[in-house]
Formats: C-alpha cells, sequence, structure tokens
C-alpha cells in the first residue's frame, strides 16, 4: 500500500504544477491585458484633454468663416438685385 501511494505521489505532484503552471499563466495574462488596456485607456483621455482647446480654436474659426460667407452672400444679393433693376 505504501508504494502505491508513492507511485501516485509525484504523478498528484505533476498534476497539481500543471495545473497550477495553466492557472497561473491565464491570471497573468489576464493582469498583462489589463494593464494594457488601461494604459491605452490613460492615453485616449490625454488625446481628448489635447482636443478640447483645439476644439474651442476650430469652433471660433468656423464662426468666423460663417461671418465671411454670409457678408460675401449680402454683397452677392445687392449686386444681383442691382443688375435686375439696370440691365445693361
Amino acid at each position: 500500500m505504501i508504494e502505491n501511494s508513492a507511485d501516485f505521489l509525484p504523478s498528484w505532484m505533476v498534476l497539481s504544477a500543471a495545473f497550477g503552471l495553466i492557472v497561473g499563466e491565464a491570471w497573468g495574462n489576464n493582469f498583462r491585458h489589463r494593464k494594457c488596456l488601461e494604459q491605452a485607456n490613460e492615453d485616449l483621455r490625454d488625446q481628448l484633454r489635447k482636443a478640447h482647446p483645439c476644439e474651442e480654436q476650430l469652433h471660433r474659426a468656423l464662426k468666423q468663416q460663417r461671418g465671411v460667407i454670409n457678408d460675401i452672400h449680402k454683397h452677392v444679393v445687392a449686386v444681383s438685385k442691382a443688375l435686375q433693376k439696370h440691365p445693361s
């Protein structure tokens, strides 16, 4: 009986070590993946923080362009009305 338990113990130890290795690898992979995702998330947050000042400049530039287009439209309408009143 002692001889059978001696044969069983090494195989149980090997199975236990293999199971521990598999679980450890899965846990470590999960941890590495989580850390990588957290880093990518932080990079995206930094890009978002940097984008806000540029966004204000874009809004200001768009507002200025709208004003210029509106002024041009007023001049074009005035000229076209003048041409309708006085055909050449």
